[in-house]
């Protein structure tokens, strides 16, 4: 007994998807990718269009014999030898399906078939039965039905059924279709077509106007279990049916639409990420479900009612589609609160008089740059706090080295934990750098070390002013500590020298902060 409830996912992104300008995919690439749509849990893929060519014969094949658990669908055209290839292709798989068609609308039938009405519909009935001498899988569509007659539309979707057809897709082929002529045309088969209950109403909206998912949710509520759909919404001109956006829609507004789907929608984003390795082409930052921003805030009022509850301003979990959590962005719009929270996660709980200091830098610069990023807030909080009360200060820099003497460096540095004392030390090292680095490391004791090591120059000629950044890691009570350090000059070296005890502060901060959290939940 069939769920009346539920909606069958007919994924088209290997037949229709593919077709659009640069998503073609070779074999091993549609078996990979047939693969993951298993794991999604559409119900039936459509795996091409086998008469079109060698390779889309070889590869829908291929598909047949290898995927298991799911419907195969193998396009025809109405007539004998698209349907019998279209056989030889599927006829190994599980589950196989004949989708067969042909246009119902005047415009199509005059100027493209050159036939007559009742030809075209003695064709569909034929072809339909042809398919039945194969399988009893069969799904019959009439291209460009949402500008057909409805009454010669109507007279056709019957006809098919009667012949054995048991899934009848709708096509909006050209994209021509609004919501709510869509639901009165999908509303008026089911109220005029005899026979309407044996058979699945399926649709297979294109996005010309932007209303491909909305067109198919309005088709549900008319009544329709099936709906074709693309991974990305890919597909001829400006694409398809989103498969991720129709059942994102079913399953976050469940309780109005009353259906539901078998997709595992926590396996989205993989097959999303994995379509966009294959074709290399990437999706547009503010796609719903699967874009980069689709789960991204900048806003500041947005950001804090997330972190105060992410339903404030977030319909859907990103973990339900494949993604860890959402991402604050930090831009000129993000508020006090998401930078706060973005600081506490690398570990810097600021003190009010730094935090306002911080704050004013971190303005200055979002002003000026799109996002600003975890490294950024590193370099301004050396900006901001340890430039200005950080523990150690480089006083002198003295570098000695030649094309056959080892380098080596003189460090002299201020500790104002020790009421301002300067201390010096010599190193030697592979250059000017590692030696200062090695006196550095001398005279504080530290065991930190550097992971990554970048120079920039930011200006030009040869007295550029360099800028490096450096990664430091060090274990301090049972814990690993990762910073960024910063440092400008015109001397690499000392530049690098700079970046390095810059790191440094950032670390003996951070060992502080963890030391009186350590007593606080001692105490508690």
């Amino acid at each position: 007994m069939s769920d009346k409830n539920k909606v069958y996912i007919f994924d088209t992104t290997l037949r229709d998807g593919e077709q659009s300008p640069g998503f073609s995919m070779n074999i091993t690439e549609k078996l990979h990718f047939a693969t993951q749509l298993v794991k999604l849990g559409v119900d039936i893929i459509e795996a091409g269009f086998p008469i079109a060519s060698r390779g889309d014969f070889e590869a829908v094949q291929k598909i047949s014999r290898e995927i298991r658990g799911v419907q195969i669908a193998g396009l025809a055209r109405a007539n004998a030898r698209d349907i019998d290839t279209a056989w030889e292709a599927i006829k190994e798989a599980e589950n196989p399906r004949i989708h067969t068609f042909i246009s119902s609308s005047d415009i199509h039938i005059e100027y493209q078939l050159k036939k007559t009405r009742e030809q075209v519909l003695e064709q569909a009935v034929e072809a339909v039965k042809m398919a039945k001498r194969y399988t009893s899988n069969v799904e019959f569509s009439p291209m460009d039905a949402t500008r057909s007659d409805r009454a010669y539309l109507a007279k056709m979707v019957e006809a098919v059924i009667k012949a054995g057809a048991t899934t009848v897709n709708i096509p909006d082929t050209v994209g021509y279709a609004v919501p709510s002529e869509f639901h009165g045309l999908i509303r008026y088969l089911m109220e005029n077509v005899e026979g309407i209950d044996r058979a699945i109403i399926s649709v297979h909206c294109h996005n010309d106007l932007g209303l491909a998912v909305a067109n198919s949710l309005a088709a549900i509520e008319a009544g329709a279990r099936q709906v074709e759909c693309t991974v990305n919404g890919i597909g001829e001109r400006a694409g398809n049916t989103s498969m991720e956006e129709i059942t994102m829609a079913i399953k976050t507004r469940s309780g109005l639409f009353n259906v539901h789907t078998d997709i595992n929608t926590k396996q989205i984003m993989t097959a999303s990420r994995l379509l966009t390795h294959i074709t290399g082409v990437t999706v547009q930052p503010n796609k719903a479900i699967v874009g980069a921003n689709a789960f991204a805030h900048e806003s500041g009022i947005h950001q804090d009612g997330l972190l105060k509850n992410t339903m404030t301003y977030e319909i859907m979990r990103p973990e339900d589609v494949g993604i860890s959590k959402s991402s604050l962005v930090l831009g000129k719009h993000s508020g006090r609160h998401a930078v706060i929270d973005r600081l506490k996660t690398l570990g810097y709980e600021l003190e009010k008089d730094d935090l306002e200091r911080f704050f004013k830098y971190f303005k200055a610069l979002a002003d000026v740059k799109k996002q600003v990023h975890d490294e950024d807030l590193e370099v301004l909080i050396g900006e901001a706090v340890y430039k200005e009360k950080g523990r150690y200060k480089v006083t002198n820099v003295q570098i000695s080295t030649g094309m056959y003497s080892p380098p080596m460096t003189l460090i002299t540095l201020k500790d104002r934990e020790r009421d301002g004392d300067e201390s010096f030390d010599v190193a030697h090292g592979n250059g000017g750098v590692d030696a200062g680095i090695n006196a550095v490391k001398k005279i504080t004791g530290t065991k930190a070390r550097i992971e990554s090591f970048n120079l920039v120059a930011i200006t030009g000629g040869s007295d550029a002013l360099c800028e490096v950044t450096v990664t430091a890691v060090e274990e301090y009570e049972g814990k690993i500590f990762k910073v960024f350090g910063n440092g400008v000059n015109i001397d690499i070296s000392v530049a690098g020298i700079l970046s390095f005890v810059d790191a440094l502060n950032k670390l003996d901060y951070r060992k502080k902060v963890n030391g009186i959290r350590m007593k606080v939940e001692v105490n508690l």
